[in-house]
C-alpha cells in the first residue's frame, strides 16, 4: 500500500504541469534554452553529412568545380530525368528529412530540383536559393541572321545591299578583277555613297599606280575620288593623282589653295610669290599675280594706318576708328576702305583709290559704286557731286553716271541723304515713269510737279494737290501752274 502511494506521488511530481510560482519567468528562460538545445540536437541527427567533408558528384569530381560545371552544362538536357530516377531509388528517407540550411550544392537539389519539395523547404532555404544558377547550353542563332556577313554575295548583290543600307564586308573581294567588277557595279548603280565607299576600300587595298591607272578609264569614279580627296583634305594624294593624269593646271590650282591654311601674313605673301611660277592658264596667272600684289599693298597700308591711328595724327581715324584689319580682304573691300580713309590722296600713293583702280584695272561701274557708297556714308555730298560731274571738250560741265541715276538715288537714300540732294539726282533720271515713281516714293514734290507740268497732265496735277500740305509752297506752286 505504501509502495502504491509512493508511485502515485512520483507520478504527480514527474508531471509537466506544475503549480504557479513566482519564479515562472526564470523557468520560461530555461525552457527556451532547452528548446534551442533540442533543435540543435535534431539538426545533428538530420544532417548526416559533415560540413568538413567535400561533396562529390556521381563521377567522383567535386561539385561546383569547372570540369563538373562543363559536364553538367553539356548534359543538362538528360540529367533531369536521371536525377528523378536516382532520387526515387534513394528511398523515402530523403523526403522525410529536412533540407540543409547552409548548403548551396547537394545531391537532392541538383538531381531532383530545389522546388520538388515545397512543403519541406524552410524560409532560410528560400532566401538562400538565389545564389544557385541553372546552367543550360546556349542556343545558336539561326543561319539567316548571319547572311549579312556571308561570303557568298556577288559584287552586284553586295552593291544592292549597300544601297539598302545593310552592312556588307568588302574584304572578301581580294583579287583585282573582283574589285574592279565591284567598282563597275557601284558606278552602274548611280549611288554616290556606294561609289565613295567602294573607292575608299580600293584606296586602302590597292597601290596608287594601279588605282590611278584603272580610274583613268573610269571617269565617273575618278571624279568622285577627286571630289572626295578635296573634301577630306588629302592634298598629297590629290596632287599625285592629278600629276599622273597630266592635269598641270589643276595641280597648280590645288597647290594654290594651300594659301588658305596659312595664317601668318608674311608667310602667305611668300607662298603666293612662289605660286606665280606654277603652270596656270593665262587668265589664272593674272589673278595670282593680282592676289600677290594686293596682299603686298595691304601689308603696307595696314602698317601705315595702324601707326597713324595709334599716334592720333589723322582726324578721320579719330572720328571714325577702324573696325577691322584690312589684311586678306577682297579687292572691293580694299577699294571701299581706300575711298573711306584715303579718298583725297594723290595717285602715286599705294593707298590712293585711283592708284588701286589703275593697278588692278577696276571697271568704272565698280569704282563709282564703291566710291559713292563710301562718300555717302561719310555724308560728303560735295565728293558725291564731283564723282558724277564731267567736262566736255568745250569746257561745259555735265553730270554722267555709268551705273544709272536711279541706282544713285537708291544708294543716297539708304545713307539718309537730304531731300535737296535726292531731288537733284531724281531729276537726272531719264525714264519719266521711273522718275515719277522715285519722286513719289521719296517725297520729292518739286520733281513730281515739274514732271506733270512738262507732260501737261492737269488731271494728275490736280490729284497730286491733295497729297501735299495745305498752305505749303508746293500747293501754291501747283495752283500757279493750274491757273496759267
Amino acid at each position: 500500500m505504501s509502495r502504491a502511494r509512493a508511485d502515485e506521488e512520483e507520478y504527480w511530481h514527474s508531471s509537466k504541469f506544475r503549480a504557479f510560482t513566482f519564479d515562472d519567468e526564470d523557468d520560461e528562460l530555461s525552457q527556451l534554452k532547452e528548446s534551442k538545445r533540442a533543435v540543435n540536437s535534431l539538426r545533428d541527427i538530420v544532417d548526416d553529412d559533415d560540413d568538413d567533408l567535400e561533396r562529390v558528384s556521381w563521377s567522383g569530381e567535386p561539385v561546383g568545380s569547372i570540369s563538373w560545371s562543363i559536364r553538367e552544362t553539356a548534359s543538362s538536357s538528360t540529367s533531369s530525368l536521371e536525377g528523378q530516377d536516382s532520387s526515387l531509388q534513394k528511398g523515402s528517407s530523403s523526403y522525410a528529412a529536412f533540407p540543409k540550411q547552409a548548403s548551396s550544392y547537394s545531391l537532392s537539389s541538383l538531381f531532383k530540383g530545389r522546388n520538388k519539395l515545397p512543403s519541406f523547404q524552410s524560409l532560410s532555404d528560400a532566401l538562400s536559393d538565389t545564389g544557385v544558377k541553372n546552367y543550360a547550353p546556349e542556343l545558336r542563332r539561326p543561319k539567316a541572321e548571319y547572311k549579312d556577313y556571308s561570303s557568298d554575295w556577288s559584287p552586284k548583290d553586295t552593291v544592292i545591299r549597300m544601297q539598302r543600307g545593310k552592312v556588307c564586308s568588302l574584304e572578301r573581294f581580294r583579287s583585282l578583277q573582283d574589285k574592279l567588277v565591284l567598282l563597275d557595279e557601284a558606278v552602274a548603280g548611280h549611288d554616290g555613297n556606294v561609289i565613295t565607299a567602294v573607292l575608299i576600300f580600293l584606296k586602302r587595298t590597292l597601290r596608287r599606280e594601279i588605282l590611278f591607272r584603272e580610274l583613268e578609264v573610269r571617269q565617273v569614279a575618278l571624279c568622285h575620288l577627286i571630289y572626295f580627296l578635296k573634301e577630306t583634305g588629302e592634298q598629297k594624294l590629290l596632287l599625285d593623282l592629278l600629276r599622273f593624269l597630266d592635269r598641270t593646271e589643276e595641280v597648280a590650282l590645288s597647290q594654290y589653295r594651300e594659301h588658305l591654311n596659312i595664317q601668318d601674313v608674311e608667310k602667305r605673301r611668300e607662298f603666293l610669290k612662289g605660286c606665280i611660277g606654277l603652270p596656270f592658264s593665262a587668265e589664272d596667272a593674272s589673278h595670282i599675280q593680282d592676289h600677290y600684289t594686293l596682299l603686298e599693298r595691304q601689308i603696307i597700308i595696314e602698317a601705315n594706318d595702324r601707326h597713324l591711328e595709334t599716334a592720333g595724327q589723322s582726324e578721320i581715324f579719330r572720328k571714325y576708328p577702324r573696325k577691322a584689319s584690312i589684311l586678306n580682304m577682297p579687292l572691293v573691300t580694299t577699294l571701299f576702305y581706300s575711298c573711306f580713309y584715303h579718298y583725297t590722296e594723290a595717285e602715286g600713293m599705294f593707298s590712293s583709290p585711283t592708284n588701286l583702280k589703275k593697278t588692278f584695272k577696276i571697271p568704272d561701274k565698280q569704282y563709282v559704286l564703291t566710291a559713292l557708297a563710301a562718300r555717302a556714308k561719310l555724308r560728303a555730298w560735295e565728293d558725291v557731286d564731283a564723282l558724277f560731274t564731267t567736262k566736255n571738250w568745250l569746257g561745259y560741265t555735265k553730270k554722267k553716271a555709268p551705273i544709272g541715276f536711279h541706282r544713285v538715288v537708291e544708294i543716297l537714300q539708304r545713307n539718309n541723304a537730304p531731300v535737296q540732294v535726292l531731288q537733284e539726282y531724281v531729276r537726272l533720271v531719264e525714264d519719266v515713269e521711273t522718275r515719277l515713281n522715285l519722286a513719289t516714293k521719296y517725297k520729292c514734290h518739286d520733281v513730281v510737279i515739274e514732271t506733270y507740268k512738262d507732260l501737261k497732265d492737269r488731271i494728275q496735277l490736280t490729284a497730286y494737290k491733295c497729297k501735299v500740305e495745305r498752305g505749303s509752297a508746293e500747293e501754291e506752286k501747283i495752283n500757279s501752274i493750274l491757273n496759267n
